[in-house]
């Protein structure tokens, strides 16, 4: 017998488990510059204003959809329970309730997504006019494909503890053309295993298709020039969601081995600059890491990795 009150008819669910922590899955669902890289159904980018991921707290965002048209957004977050639970008001039209569970389970993550409307008649306008239900099954799958590559390109596979610094790039799609031709002027062997592919991740439960293109680009390329200092790369092409302008494909990387000594240098370049991902600890790919990033006063891009493994 159904209840009176049951939202059945003005609702849209959907689960996935994800092979990635908890703490993973919360840091891309709550930090806006990871956020604003997989966030809407497929073709479409984002400017995100604020995100104040506090009970109170606004998310004011900008849609932007492959046709050129901009969808402002403007959210409100009602209830924030860290490595839990995230509850936000849609309050721009259309109006829903957004509740998003996040269920550790060992190594992976169940992620519930459920999304109430106020009403049948709002839920169906909806659901004919901008096609909600095949947009959230888009949304979680770019969560996924963005989970299992953009976090992984920060993973700089070292052989040692000891500190040190190398430059990182990020190409468009030509990363392999680019280190032959550097390899072509400085001599050596491609480091790190050699040139990894995206097509070398192991696959994981629920992850979207990749294309064969895709498969073929690369994830990690690093080569000793001269001095003992590295060019690392990665591919970061639009078809995975990124888009490269000179100025923010490279960075210097600085591979550090204390928090401490992390915090000094990050503090010291940062003063009077921007600071582009405070520091903090999180998971990038496989491990886990004192990681922080920020352009100086002088317009320079840096990178800040402290490695350790979890507690």
């Amino acid at each position: 017998m159904q209840k009176e009150n049951s939202t059945a008819d003005r609702e849209i669910r959907i689960s996935r488990l994800f092979d990635a922590p908890v703490a993973l899955l919360w840091e891309v669902w709550t930090d806006p510059e990871h956020i604003k890289n997989w966030w809407g159904p497929n073709g479409f980018t984002n400017t995100i204003a604020t995100m104040d991921v506090q009970p109170g707290g606004e998310w004011n965002l900008t849609m932007h959809g492959p046709d050129g048209t901009d969808y402002k957004n403007k959210s409100v977050f009602k209830e924030v329970v860290p490595f839990k639970k995230l509850v936000y008001e849609h309050v721009s039209a259309p109006k829903f309730l957004a509740t998003i569970d996040f269920e550790a389970q060992g190594e992976k993550t169940l992620l519930n997504w459920h999304m109430l409307f106020e009403t049948k008649e709002q839920f169906i306008q909806v659901v004919k006019t901008f096609k909600a239900d095949e947009g959230l099954k888009q949304n979680v799958e770019k969560l996924q494909h963005y989970l299992q590559t953009r976090i992984k390109l920060y993973k700089q596979q070292k052989t040692t503890n000891m500190p040190r610094v190398s430059t990182y790039l990020n190409f468009p799609g030509n990363t392999e053309e680019a280190f032959n031709f550097y390899r072509s002027v400085f001599g050596g062997e491609f480091g790190g295993g050699g040139l990894q592919r995206f097509g070398d991740l192991p696959p994981t439960e629920g992850q979207p298709p990749m294309s064969e293109a895709d498969k073929q680009l690369i994830i990690h390329a690093e080569l000793e020039i001269l001095g003992g200092h590295y060019i690392m790369a990665t591919d970061a092409p639009e078809s995975m969601g990124f888009k490269l302008n000179k100025g923010n494909n490279m960075h210097i990387n600085l591979d550090l081995d204390s928090k401490a000594e992390t915090k000094r240098l990050f503090d010291a370049l940062s003063a009077g600059g921007e600071i582009t991902m405070e520091l903090r600890d999180m998971f990038l790919g496989s491990y886990f890491a004192h990681f922080g990033s920020c352009t100086d006063k002088y317009g320079i891009n840096w990178m800040f990795n402290c490695s350790e493994q979890p507690q």
